[in-house]
Protein backbone atom coordinates (compact mmCIF):
# COMPACT_ATOMS: atom_id res chain seq x y z
CA UNK A 1 0.00 0.00 0.00
CA UNK A 2 1.25 3.81 -0.83
CA UNK A 3 2.06 5.89 1.86
CA UNK A 4 0.46 9.13 0.93
CA UNK A 5 3.02 11.24 2.36
CA UNK A 6 5.92 9.55 0.70
CA UNK A 7 4.39 9.83 -2.48
CA UNK A 8 3.58 13.29 -2.35
CA UNK A 9 7.13 14.18 -1.25
CA UNK A 10 8.20 12.11 -4.51
CA UNK A 11 5.84 14.13 -7.03
CA UNK A 12 6.67 17.01 -5.58
CA UNK A 13 10.11 16.22 -6.69
CA UNK A 14 9.08 15.71 -10.21
CA UNK A 15 7.31 19.23 -10.23
CA UNK A 16 9.74 21.53 -11.54
CA UNK A 17 11.38 22.22 -15.04
CA UNK A 18 14.67 22.11 -13.59
CA UNK A 19 14.80 18.83 -12.06
CA UNK A 20 12.79 17.05 -14.69
CA UNK A 21 15.66 18.28 -17.33
CA UNK A 22 17.57 17.12 -14.46
CA UNK A 23 15.94 13.68 -14.39
CA UNK A 24 15.88 13.22 -18.39
CA UNK A 25 20.04 14.34 -18.04
CA UNK A 26 20.53 11.54 -15.77
CA UNK A 27 18.41 8.87 -17.49
CA UNK A 28 21.22 8.95 -20.54
CA UNK A 29 23.42 8.06 -17.73
CA UNK A 30 25.55 9.47 -14.94
CA UNK A 31 26.53 13.06 -14.81
CA UNK A 32 28.91 15.25 -12.45
CA UNK A 33 28.07 18.75 -11.41
CA UNK A 34 30.03 20.47 -13.42
CA UNK A 35 28.56 18.12 -16.80
CA UNK A 36 25.10 18.84 -15.76
CA UNK A 37 26.16 22.68 -15.38
CA UNK A 38 27.29 22.74 -19.16
CA UNK A 39 24.07 20.76 -20.39
CA UNK A 40 21.36 23.05 -18.34
CA UNK A 41 20.93 26.27 -17.93
CA UNK A 42 20.95 26.94 -13.87
CA UNK A 43 23.76 28.31 -11.75
CA UNK A 44 25.69 25.57 -9.94
CA UNK A 45 24.23 26.72 -6.61
CA UNK A 46 20.35 26.56 -8.10
CA UNK A 47 21.54 23.16 -9.53
CA UNK A 48 23.03 21.79 -6.03
CA UNK A 49 19.28 23.01 -4.62
CA UNK A 50 17.38 20.77 -7.20
CA UNK A 51 20.00 18.01 -6.67
CA UNK A 52 19.19 18.11 -2.95
CA UNK A 53 15.22 17.86 -3.40
CA UNK A 54 15.87 14.40 -5.91
CA UNK A 55 18.22 13.22 -3.33
CA UNK A 56 15.40 13.77 -0.64
CA UNK A 57 13.10 12.29 -2.63
CA UNK A 58 14.99 9.36 -3.33
CA UNK A 59 15.34 9.53 -6.93
CA UNK A 60 19.10 10.94 -6.96
CA UNK A 61 22.37 9.77 -5.39
CA UNK A 62 26.23 10.46 -6.16
CA UNK A 63 29.12 8.72 -5.72
CA UNK A 64 32.01 11.60 -5.17
CA UNK A 65 35.98 11.27 -5.82
CA UNK A 66 37.88 13.79 -4.04
CA UNK A 67 35.58 17.02 -4.75
CA UNK A 68 34.13 15.46 -7.55
CA UNK A 69 30.35 14.10 -7.12
CA UNK A 70 28.73 12.40 -9.94
CA UNK A 71 24.93 11.87 -9.89
CA UNK A 72 23.20 8.86 -11.04
CA UNK A 73 19.28 7.90 -10.86
CA UNK A 74 18.78 5.83 -7.31
CA UNK A 75 14.91 4.55 -9.12
CA UNK A 76 15.70 4.67 -12.75
CA UNK A 77 12.77 2.86 -13.60
CA UNK A 78 10.40 4.85 -11.69
CA UNK A 79 11.96 7.95 -13.04
CA UNK A 80 11.64 6.47 -16.39
CA UNK A 81 8.22 5.27 -16.09
CA UNK A 82 7.54 8.70 -14.71
CA UNK A 83 9.00 10.76 -17.89
CA UNK A 84 7.81 8.81 -19.94
CA UNK A 85 4.04 8.54 -18.83
CA UNK A 86 4.47 12.50 -18.28
CA UNK A 87 5.42 12.98 -21.79
CA UNK A 88 2.38 11.18 -23.55
CA UNK A 89 -0.11 13.16 -25.44
CA UNK A 90 -3.69 12.87 -23.40
CA UNK A 91 -7.00 13.98 -24.98
CA UNK A 92 -8.52 16.25 -23.03
CA UNK A 93 -11.95 15.19 -22.52
CA UNK A 94 -14.62 17.17 -22.07
CA UNK A 95 -18.23 15.98 -20.51
CA UNK A 96 -21.33 18.33 -20.55
CA UNK A 97 -24.14 18.53 -17.12
CA UNK A 98 -26.04 15.95 -18.83
CA UNK A 99 -23.73 13.49 -19.94
CA UNK A 100 -22.38 13.84 -15.67
CA UNK A 101 -25.75 13.22 -14.50
CA UNK A 102 -26.75 10.26 -17.34
CA UNK A 103 -23.48 8.49 -15.77
CA UNK A 104 -24.71 9.41 -12.19
CA UNK A 105 -28.05 7.41 -13.01
CA UNK A 106 -26.37 4.91 -14.48
CA UNK A 107 -23.86 4.02 -11.55
CA UNK A 108 -26.77 4.31 -9.14
CA UNK A 109 -28.95 1.77 -11.06
CA UNK A 110 -26.26 -0.35 -11.24
CA UNK A 111 -25.85 -0.18 -7.70
CA UNK A 112 -29.46 -0.93 -7.02
CA UNK A 113 -29.41 -3.87 -9.33
CA UNK A 114 -25.78 -4.90 -6.87
CA UNK A 115 -27.00 -3.89 -3.77
CA UNK A 116 -24.06 -1.71 -3.09
CA UNK A 117 -23.98 1.12 -0.80
CA UNK A 118 -23.67 4.84 -2.24
CA UNK A 119 -20.40 6.34 -2.38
Amino acid sequence: MMETETAAETLKAFSHPTRLSILQELLAGPKCVTDMEELLPVRQANLSQHLCVLRNAKLVDFAQEGALRCYYLSRPRLVGDMLKLLGREEPVIKRSPAQLKADKQRRERARQRLKIPFV
